[in-house]
């Protein structure tokens, strides 16, 4: 197209130029080229602490280290500790120019020190780039992130994914608010309900760092006190963090707060907010802009200044967990942070995990709890339809509805509305004695036992070994049943049962946060429970075998504290509120949900994984791979001298096309997993072996040798 142009032109000296002639006077005038030098070959290095060391973004464990760089005089000013960089990665001895070592991918890091000399004796490469001059990595959180990632046998760079947020660019630009004032301490409000709640409330504001786990009282006010414990922190000049399990409960926080203290004194950091705002709201608080933050999950690395209180409700919530590596818990999280900056920590919940009785149980921390006449008035009444009840049930038989959770339904819905917990479908079904519902375990290491092809062939989830001649050892009896599986009702059997009453449905793929007060039936799954204006008249609890019968040590306390989660939803028993739980009345989850005692419960269990060797009072990790690569992972492992090693045993097979969870076998194919276990005190020499082991083998395996294999601390599901 130019040559005609230019021959239209007639070769007239007024003719425009051809359009690559134009780019080409372009480029001869550019002064300095615009994109960054690759290796900055020929530049000076700064004058003062040339060397910058930096964490690559390599989540592998043989490479969890620092490495050092030159820095050109150019980014002097901006290379300063915490920054992100960019630098060149895997070049050789042999790639060196100038005195300078050249090539490699182009990867992102942390500028994490500025030093005087390399400990290197060889060439170094030179920073590539500064991403940006904000520092985004403080000495606090790299300690944090080094200290989960020893805990969990993890890479520093996989932890510090999960505590940086991507950058954004505008919100970077953006310059955060000014800080506010510190309010003023609140009232006590309802913490006057606990024994201690007004003393807990004090020794925040006064500057002190108490640690409670908090047993909170049915009803909808534990947001409220929640924020009046963060309030009671900011009053004293400190910061406060808290964790919740999903974005409703940030949202009651999140209103309760802001009702207390106005707009501006805390921040909310969840991934409903976008990355640009959740950017900007991150950088309020690593500026100091912003004292308080209440988010989910990933929130547990807010880089808080002067952090004063750390908080956790519902620690059993599956949404603590992170799935991805190296997978750590809220709980651990936050309980590092509160031994590391010497601050007060809060545990509450309507339940109580294993784990929070044992920080009670050690004296770590001190219990927040109410009296029991107070219990008794804030709960609703529960009643209980077992097995017997359901066989003599005609009703129940022909309905799948037993007759006395329809009668409590039809009273509750002439006063309000109705909840009904169905569980979700899909739990494996494993062994329990036919005469009092008591798991079977294997005799060596009390793993649950599972049947093969028929109920005689017995064989242990945990350690493999065949179980011949069992008996249970509560009741003697030798025959066994396999435990319910999955959820039987659903909201059309509802909607027929009351032709006249409006069903409304919240579960996985569309979750309520509220409902109305008027009369209604409410379907949910554990876990998506809304809440009902002016509480609910009468909640139905189905299937508890569906629960109490999963495939986990935690089987009983996690079904315990879904059906607290739903109960507490219910009016108090003075005003009306009735609870209807489907499952045998004698066991012990049924018995503490009665007398509203999850404490007890807690207690409880603790004393009989404490006796068997059970996690939390020891420590366990989970190997899972294929047969070859576990067997050679074990013998490779230098574990501690009283480690014991259960299993392998083979791992269920993922059918192609289902949700895979975290950590199971790629679909099709067949793996084991081994567990190890070890006492108490012998946690940090188990993650430090796993994890020399595993770096071994990854690098082996970066070379083409040998199948990598999964290693995790603290597996929640062991069975």
């Amino acid at each position: 197209m130019s040559s005609e142009n230019g021959q239209a032109g007639g070769g007239a000296e007024g003719a425009p130029p051809e359009q690559l002639a134009l780019i080409r006077e372009s480029v001869r005038r550019a002064k300095t080229p615009r994109a960054k030098p690759r290796t900055w070959r020929g530049a000076a290095l700064a004058k003062e602490l040339p060397v910058a060391r930096v964490l690559v973004d390599k989540g592998v464990l043989h490479l969890d280290r620092y490495f050092d760089y030159a820095v050109p005089e150019e980014l002097d000013a901006d290379a300063q500790p915490g920054v992100r960089v960019r630098v060149r990665f895997g070049a050789g001895r042999h790639r060196v120019r100038e005195g300078r070592r050249e090539g490699g991918g182009l990867i992102d890091g942390f500028l994490v020190e500025r030093r005087a000399e390399s400990d290197y004796s060889g060439p170094l490469a030179a920073l590539a780039q500064v991403v940006s001059p904000e520092p985004v990595l403080g000495e606090e959180l790299l300690g944090l992130a080094r200290a989960v990632a020893d805990r969990y046998a993890g890479s520093l760079a996989d932890v510090l994914q999960l505590a940086v947020p991507p950058r954004n660019a505008r919100a970077e630009r953006r310059p955060s608010p000014a800080p506010l004032p510190p309010p003023a301490p609140p009232g006590a409000g309802t913490w006057t309900r606990y024994e201690r709640g007004a003393a807990f409330l004090e020794s925040l504001a006064a500057g002190g760092a108490p640690r409670a786990v908090w047993n909170a009282l049915p009803g909808p006010w534990w947001s409220e006190e929640l924020a009046r414990a963060m309030a009671a922190t900011l009053a004293s000049g400190r910061g406060a963090l808290a964790v919740l399990p999903d974005g409703r409960a940030v949202a009651r926080v999140d209103a309760a707060l802001t009702s207390l203290l106005g707009r501006g004194h805390h921040a909310v950091l969840t991934a409903d907010a976008g990355p640009e705002k959740r950017y900007a709201q991150w950088l309020a608080v690593r500026r100091g802009s912003v004292r308080a933050v209440v988010g989910t999950r990933a929130a547990m690395f807010a880089p808080v200044r002067d952090l004063g209180l750390v908080a956790l409700w519902d620690d059993g919530d599956d949404s603590h967990s992170e799935p991805h590596a190296p997978q750590p818990h809220a709980r651990e999280v936050l309980l590092l942070r509160a031994a590391h900056d010497k601050c007060g920590f809060l545990l509450g919940g309507v339940a109580c995990t294993v784990e929070a009785a044992q920080l009670v149980e050690t004296g770590w921390a001190r219990p927040l709890v109410a009296a029991r006449e107070r219990v008794r008035a804030a709960a609703p009444l529960v009643r209980t339809v077992g097995d017997g009840d359901l066989a003599r049930d005609e009703a129940a038989r022909a309905a799948r509805l037993p007759t006395l959770a329809w009668q409590a339904a039809r009273e509750g819905l002439r006063h309000g509305p109705v909840l009904v917990q169905v569980p979700r479908r899909g739990y494996v079904p494993r062994m329990a004695c036919a005469a009092c519902r008591e798991p079977a375990r294997c005799r060596h290491c009390s793993g649950p036992l599972e049947a093969r092809e028929s109920h005689s062939e017995l064989r242990c989830g945990w350690c493999g070994r065949e179980e011949g001649g069992w008996h249970c050892p509560e009741c003697g009896a030798f025959r066994l049943r396999a435990q319910v599986v999955g959820a039987r009702r659903t909201a059309e059997e509802l909607g027929r049962a009351f032709p006249a009453v409006p069903v409304r449905t919240s579960g996985r793929e569309h979750v309520l946060d509220t409902v109305p007060g008027t009369p209604a039936l409410v379907v949910s799954t554990p876990g998506a429970e809304p809440v009902a204006e002016g509480g609910y008249a009468a909640a139905l609890l189905l299937d508890g075998w569906a629960m109490l019968g999963r495939p986990d040590l935690r089987a009983g306390e996690d079904a315990l504290r879904r059906w607290l989660a739903a109960a507490a939803l219910v009016r108090p028993q003075p005003d009306g509120g009735t609870v209807v739980v489907v499952a045998e009345p004698t066991l012990r989850p049924v018995q503490a949900l009665v007398r509203w005692d999850p404490v007890g419960h807690a207690v409880r269990e603790l004393a009989e994984r404490a006796e068997l060797g059970f996690p939390p009072v020891s420590r366990m990790a989970a190997v899972s791979g294929t047969g070859e690569a576990v067997a050679e992972f074990l013998r490779a492992v230098e574990l501690p001298r009283e480690a014991e090693v259960l299993g392998p045993v083979p791992l269920p097979v993922t059918a192609a096309g289902r949700p895979r969870r975290p950590g199971a076998p790629p679909p099709g194919e067949q793996w084991e997993r081994a567990l190890i276990r070890v006492p108490p005190g012998s946690g940090a020499a188990l993650a430090g072996a796993l994890k020399s082991a595993q770096a071994a083998r990854m690098a082996r395996a970066a070379r083409g040798n040998g199948e990598a294999v999964r290693v995790r601390i603290d597996p929640p599901d062991i069975g």
